[in-house]
């Protein structure tokens, strides 16, 4: 065959292969693919860990022998107890610190303790090979005693399974937005996203929380990892100028509640969130059905502060910190979270009361579609950050970290959009009548 004859044919198998292409392996296509894979992946290996979780924390052991007494020493600073509580738990560990034992006492008793005390306990070793510890005693321990004593051995033991699982189970929640709600966003916005939840569930795995005030930590690390996820969507949906971001913030401010009461701190946020967020989120939902765009009826109208509108708002938050800081920091409220330390507590009571102000500021912005908004979550994201760190709570460091680089993206939208609107409106004022 001549070199004339074999191009057209040539030709065919590309045109072939060109539409092939473009029908089972368009880009798009395949990152749907990957997307889709992605979720089902992490959905099952949520359910799989979950149900490896409870089967391992229900395992009853078959037997059980005497294998030694030992001494334990108190853990104070593990403890978890409620000064208006009759029981306190108290934590005693091996001298190698590698198993333990919780005692109940009552206040009183628990208040005549030593911070050294130490207890003599029993161990019996189970058929699984399992060390099981019991407060030394002259008999043997019950059926029932056995078995809660191993269920609560392995609900410590296999704890990160059900934090892993949980983990998953929000990214997967994470990646179902992306799946069907595509259309909506950016390539970008989907990048984002998706990292901001990658990273909060590598921390929380990293880095897992501990209980609090009789709270389990994989509670508070759910809480935690939902309160980022509704966040960050809020955020993104705020930049993208979409009033549906009042109605997740909803969510959000709900979760914020729940954190402060089962942490029992920051208290000028749980209030303002109560009584100003909830209602300024309903009512901004309504004022910005009211204003949208004549172009695209998608995005709100949105606008810019005046000089001395900013010089008396920041008089007003200055005011607000210090008045609302020091009231704060006289209530007479334990936490865990602060190991008794009353310095850090006061640090605290001030970050908050300011961090309320800007939060205060950043919904009056918001409800009156004001591109400063995003100058106020800068200031609320830094102080936020603060106050996460003096609290040990690393994982909702990725939320702050998220709010940064997202503020940056949404401060830039809003911006164009202003100038697009104010030269349109200038092209009108100079077009001849």
């Amino acid at each position: 065959m001549n070199k004339a004859g074999l191009k057209p044919q040539i030709n065919r198998k590309l045109n072939r292969l060109g539409v092939f292409f473009t029908k089972y392996i368009e880009p798009k296509k395949i990152l749907r693919i990957i997307e889709l894979s992605a979720f089902f992946l992490l959905l099952i290996g949520s359910v799989a860990l979950f149900l490896t979780g409870g089967i391992k924390v229900g395992r009853k052991p078959k037997s059980w022998t005497f294998e030694e007494t030992v001494e334990m020493i108190r853990n104070a600073e593990a403890e978890d107890y409620d000064e208006d509580s009759t029981v306190c738990d108290v934590i005693y560990e091996t001298a190698d610190g590698t198993a333990f034992l919780i005692v109940s006492y009552t206040y009183e008793e628990w208040l005549n303790l030593e911070e050294d005390h130490t207890i003599e306990a029993d161990v019996y070793l189970t058929d699984n090979s399992e060390r099981l510890y019991f407060v030394h005693r002259d008999r043997a321990p019950t059926r029932a005693e056995v078995y809660q004593a191993a269920k609560t051995m392995h609900a410590g033991k296999y704890s990160p399974l059900f934090s892993l699982a949980t983990s998953l189970l929000i990214l997967g929640i994470s990646l179902s937005v992306i799946l069907f709600f595509a259309k909506v966003f950016t390539l970008y916005e989907k990048l984002w996203f998706i990292s901001i939840m990658v990273l909060a569930t590598v921390v929380s795995i990293i880095l897992p929380e501990e209980s609090a005030n009789g709270v389990s930590g994989i509670v508070i690390m759910l809480l935690y990892l939902l309160d980022t996820f509704f966040n960050i969507l809020c955020e993104l949906l705020i930049s993208k100028q979409s009033r549906w971001n009042f109605i997740v913030s909803v969510v959000v401010e709900i979760l914020e509640i729940l954190i402060c009461i089962v942490l029992m701190y920051r208290f000028a946020t749980m209030a303002v969130t109560l009584f100003f967020w909830l209602p300024i989120d309903i009512l901004s939902f309504i004022n910005w059905t009211k204003h949208k765009d004549e172009e695209k009826k998608e995005l709100t109208v949105v606008r810019k502060l005046t000089g001395w509108q900013e010089a008396a708002i920041l008089a007003g938050i200055a005011v607000w910190t210090i008045v609302i800081g020091y009231l704060i920091a006289g209530i007479d409220i334990s936490s865990d979270l602060f190991k008794g330390k009353e310095g850090l507590a006061t640090a605290v009571s001030y970050l908050d009361a300011c961090a309320s102000a800007v939060g205060i500021c950043n919904g009056l912005f918001i409800f009156f579609r004001y591109r400063e908004q995003w100058i106020a979550w800068y200031a609320e994201a830094l102080l936020e950050a603060a106050i996460n760190i003096i609290s040990g709570q690393y994982v909702l460091l990725v939320l702050k970290l998220g709010y940064l680089t997202n503020t940056t993206y949404g401060y830039i939208k809003w911006t164009k959009y202003i100038k697009e609107k104010l030269s349109k409106v200038n092209k009108k004022e100079l077009a001849p009548s």
